[in-house]
């Protein structure tokens, strides 16, 4: 079994294992269903109408382009780019967007871009949160608190516990710093 130790920082970074493409599509799971319950939350959340519709549309773009935007100018500084250790996917389509930067400057990047996909888990909550209060429905509450629960719980916790765990980058990375709870 490789050690840490063997890993090296290189563009052809070894890594503790490949991720295949199943498990990079279960691994997005978590994001996908947050982007889905937040459109579903502005199309209740506006009686079906026309508007709740686009408005869901445009969150879904946005969520797609937060991946996009990820890919382009966060995955060229991993580790993981051009590789199948990124359990998300993300490194094999960003080598195909973009060329490999330095893995020196991932922190700094990583602060600067996730900013940009903030929004995506708390944009859903602030709309659902006051459709809720102005005209109540169960299906509304229920849509919000599972949207909270993946956006909030899941999807943190399945990353940290699953696909960052293994990473190299882990104790650099602002996300998992201190986070990793001695699991090496």
């Amino acid at each position: 079994m490789e050690t840490p130790q063997s890993q090296t920082n290189d563009n052809n970074c070894q890594h503790r294992r490949g991720y295949s493409r199943g498990e990079a599509l279960i691994n997005n799971a978590p994001y996908v269903g947050m982007l889905v319950l937040g459109a579903a939350l502005f199309v209740v959340g506006s009686l079906n109408s026309t508007w709740g519709w686009l408005l869901a549309g445009a969150y879904l773009l946005y969520g797609i382009a937060g991946a996009l935007w990820i890919m382009i100018f966060l995955c060229p500084y991993c580790h993981f780019w051009n590789s199948t250790g990124c359990p998300c996917g993300y490194g094999l389509i960003a080598a195909k967007l973009r060329g490999k930067k330095s893995n020196d400057y991932f922190k700094k990047m990583f602060k600067r871009h996730i900013p940009v996909i903030v929004p995506l888990w708390f944009i859903p909550v602030l709309a659902g949160g006051f459709c809720v209060l102005t005209s109540f429905s169960w299906l509304l509450l229920v849509l919000l608190i599972l949207f909270a629960v993946d956006a909030f719980v899941v999807l943190p916790l399945f990353s940290r516990k699953h696909g960052c765990v293994n990473c190299p980058q882990k104790h650099s990375c602002p996300w998992m710093a201190g986070k990793s709870g001695g699991e090496e």
